[in-house]
C-alpha cells in the first residue's frame, strides 16, 4: 500500500470539530488536522481519531456503497439494463487491475484499518495515566470500536482481494491473503502479504479483543450506527462460517441475537417494509451506517446504483420469489421501466420513511435474519435436520407458504438446497452473495441478459476460482504488495 498516502488520511483523519468516542463523527469537516503522533494525547482526541476512523469506513468507496454492492454485482442475483457504465465490468466478470473499483475499496479499506490501529496503539499508550474511572470507561469503548472496526475492514478486503478460505471443505488458508494492519504503517515502510489463513487469525482476534474492550467498559454507545458486542459477535458469526467453524459460528451467531433480543421476525408486507423507512427504522439490524438526508452520498449512493444506474434482481432471483412473499414488499419499478429495460426503484434502499429518496437510504450492515440462516446453516453441516429446520423456518416464514418445519424439505441435501436459495431471497442487497457462491464451491450462471426471458452469457462457471486483481496502482507502487498470480485466468470474460 502507499504508506506515506496512508499516513497522511491518518493525520486530516484526527482533527477538530468532533466529539467523544464517535458522538459526531458524521460532522467531517476537518479542517485543523494534526499529526497522529501528537494528536493522540487524551482520550478526548481519540475519539476524535475515532470518528475519522468510522468516517472512512462509511465512504462511499468503501462500505457506503463499493465493498457492499461489490458482493451482489459479481454473483448470480442482479440484471444489468445497460443504461449507465457503472462497474459493468465487475458485473460482467471481465475485471482489470485498473478498474477504479478496486483502488477504491483497497484504499479506503486500509485507511481504515490503519486508522484504526493508530487508536489502538493511542489507547494503550493512554491507558496507565487513565486514572478517572469514567474516562477509563470511554477509552475502553473507543478501543474496543476501533478493534471491531479494523476486523470488519480486514474481513472485507480479504474477501474481496483473496481466495475464499473455504470452499466445500477444501483449505486455502496457504493462499496469499492481505497486508494485516497489527500496527500502524509508517512513512516509505516495506510490507508483505500475510495468507489468508494469517489474515482470517487476525480478524477473529480483533473481534474477539473488541469483545474483550467493550466488557471492559461496561457499556457501548447504545446505537444501531456504532458497533456494538452485538454488532461484534454477529461480524464473529459470519466469519467462522466461512471458515467453517460451525459450532463457533452458531453460538456466536445466538449470542448476537440474545443480546439484541431478537428471537423472531417481521412476516407482514407492511412490517417488513417500515424496516426499511431509513434511518434506525431497521428493529432487525445491529449495525447500520448513519447515512441520512443530511449525510449521504446522492449519485454514489447504494440507491442510486440499485435504481437510476440500470440495477436489479434478475429473472431467475423473481422466479424463487413468491408473490406473496413479505420480501417483496420493498421491491417495485420505475414509470420509465419496461420488462426489456427494467428500472428497479431501489428495493431495501427506498427510505420509504424519508420522502422515498433511494440516496437517502442507509446500509444495514449486520442483521438478524443473517443469523438465523447462520445457525441453519451449522447445524446442517452438523447433520442437526431439526435444528436446522427450526432456525430456517425463522426466516423462510417471510413466505406463508412454509408456516411450519413440516412444511420445509425433510432431508438434508433438500434442505441445504433450499437454504442456499433462501440466502438469496433474504440477503440480496446486502453483498454477501458471492462469498457464499464461492465457499459452496458449485457451478453457477452469471452475467443475466435479456429480460424478461433470462439468458446467461456465462454458464456454469466454477465462480469458487474466482480471485480478483490488487489494484495496478498498489503493485506499482513498489512497497512490497504482489499481485494475485493467474487472477486474470480465473475469470471467464464476455464470450
Amino acid at each position: 500500500m502507499k504508506t506515506a498516502y496512508i499516513k497522511a488520511l491518518a493525520a486530516i483523519m484526527i482533527g477538530a470539530g468532533l466529539t467523544g468516542c464517535g458522538d459526531k463523527f458524521l460532522a467531517t469537516d476537518i479542517p485543523n488536522g494534526v499529526e497522529t503522533e501528537e494528536a493522540l494525547n487524551s482520550v478526548q482526541n481519540l475519539g476524535y481519531a475515532l470518528n475519522g476512523t468510522y468516517y472512512a469506513f462509511y465512504y462511499y468507496t468503501f462500505a457506503g456503497t463499493e465493498s457492499v454492492i461489490f458482493g451482489d454485482l459479481a454473483s448470480d442475483l442482479p440484471f444489468w439494463n445497460a443504461k449507465s457504465q457503472h462497474h459493468q465490468s465487475i458485473y460482467q466478470f471481465s475485471p482489470t487491475d485498473t478498474d477504479l473499483i478496486f483502488k477504491d475499496m483497497w484504499d479506503y479499506g486500509y485507511k481504515t484499518a490503519d486508522n484504526a490501529a493508530r487508536v489502538i496503539e493511542g489507547a494503550e499508550a493512554l491507558r496507565p495515566g487513565v486514572t478517572d474511572e469514567d474516562e477509563l470507561g470511554e477509552l475502553n469503548r473507543c478501543e474496543a470500536e476501533a478493534y471491531a472496526l479494523r476486523g470488519y475492514a480486514q474481513l472485507m478486503l480479504t474477501n474481496i482481494f483473496a481466495h475464499q478460505i473455504k470452499v466445500n471443505g477444501s483449505d486455502f488458508s496457504a493462499t496469499p491473503g492481505i497486508v494485516v494492519i497489527n500496527k500502524p504503517v509508517k512513512p516509505y515502510q516495506p510490507v508483505k502479504r500475510s495468507t489468508v489463513g494469517e489474515s482470517y487469525a487476525a480478524i477473529v482476534s480483533d473481534f474477539k479483543k473488541s469483545l474483550e474492550c467493550f466488557d471492559a467498559a461496561g457499556y457501548d454507545a447504545g446505537s444501531l450506527f456504532y458497533l456494538s458486542p452485538k454488532a461484534v459477535y454477529g461480524l464473529l458469526a459470519r466469519t467462522y462460517l466461512y471458515m467453517e467453524n460451525y459450532a463457533e459460528a452458531a453460538q456466536a451467531a445466538q449470542k448476537a441475537l440474545d443480546l439484541a433480543g431478537i428471537s423472531a421476525l417481521t412476516y407482514t408486507p407492511e412490517e417488513y417494509r417500515a424496516l426499511y423507512n431509513g434511518g434506525n427504522s431497521n428493529v432487525e439490524s445491529m449495525f447500520a451506517l448513519a447515512i441520512d438526508n443530511s449525510n449521504n452520498w446522492s449519485a454514489n449512493s447504494m440507491g442510486s446504483m440499485w435504481s437510476t444506474y440500470g440495477y436489479s434482481p434478475n429473472p431467475w432471483l423473481q422466479s424463487i420469489m413468491a408473490d406473496d412473499d413479505v420480501r417483496r414488499a420493498v421491491w417495485g419499478w420505475t414509470r420509465d421501466s419496461t420488462p426489456d429495460v427494467p428500472i428497479f426503484s431501489s428495493g431495501k434502499f427506498g427510505a420509504f420513511g424519508i420522502g422515498g429518496n433511494p440516496a437517502l437510504a442507509t446500509n444495514y450492515m449486520v442483521n438478524a435474519p443473517e443469523m438465523f440462516l447462520i445457525k441453519a446453516e451449522a447445524a446442517l453441516k452438523q447433520h442437526d435436520l431439526a435444528g436446522a429446520q427450526s432456525a430456517l423456518l425463522v426466516v423462510a416464514k417471510r413466505n406463508p407458504a412454509y408456516a411450519s418445519e413440516s412444511d420445509l424439505p425433510q432431508s438434508e441435501d433438500e434442505l441445504m438446497a433450499f437454504l442456499k436459495d433462501e440466502r438469496a431471497r433474504e440477503l440480496f442487497q446486502e453483498g454477501l452473495r458471492l462469498y457464499d457462491l464461492r465457499r459452496w464451491g458449485q457451478p453457477v450462471n452469471v452475467y443475466a441478459t435479456q429480460a424478461p426471458e433470462i439468458e446467461w452469457m456465462v454458464k456454469d462457471y466454477n465462480i469458487s476460482d474466482a480471485v480478483f486483481p490488487i489494484p495496478a496502482d498498489e503493485i506499482n507502487a513498489g512497497f512490497g504488495v504482489t499481485q494475485n498470480d493467474g487472477w486474470k485466468k480465473t475469470f471467464p470474460g464476455v464470450k
